[in-house]
């Protein structure tokens, strides 16, 4: 498992832009369709934005209609942590990154198969590394 990244809330506000910021280190939501990555075809590896910790492949991204990038799971179950978030009075599953413990998105269970799960996730919180062509 990789080493915690631990920062202060200034040293990541320096690092981050105000929109990354409120979604990674205060739990908030882009608006749908409005990501930059919602609808992006591009292959490669999403990553953290925060600490650059591999999350999701795009071989698992799928177009779940939300407007939300959405992903069938992650490159590895122990690089995301997932808690119970009762906020705004629903019940649901949050994601978090293992490493630095920046909010993601959440995880539904309404997705493709074979896993029928849907990792929704905000663009803000990921930071895609394309894929070298051959």
């Amino acid at each position: 498992m990789a080493e915690k990244v631990i920062k202060s809330e200034q040293e990541w506000r320096k690092r981050l832009t105000p929109e990354q910021y409120h979604v990674t280190r205060e739990s908030g939501t882009e608006r749908a369709f409005t990501g930059r990555y919602w609808k992006t075809k591009d292959a490669g590896v999403y990553q953290c934005v925060c600490c650059g910790q591999p999350l999701f492949d795009s071989n698992t991204k799928f177009e779940s209609g939300t407007g939300w990038p959405s992903f069938s799971s992650p490159v590895s179950r122990e690089n995301v942590e997932e808690h119970q978030d009762t906020t705004y009075g629903m019940a649901r599953t949050e994601v978090r990154c293992s490493r630095c413990g920046a909010h993601l998105g959440h995880v539904f269970e309404d997705g493709p198969t074979p896993t029928g799960l849907r990792y929704c996730m905000n663009s803000a919180s990921l930071d895609l590394k394309l894929k070298e062509k051959a």
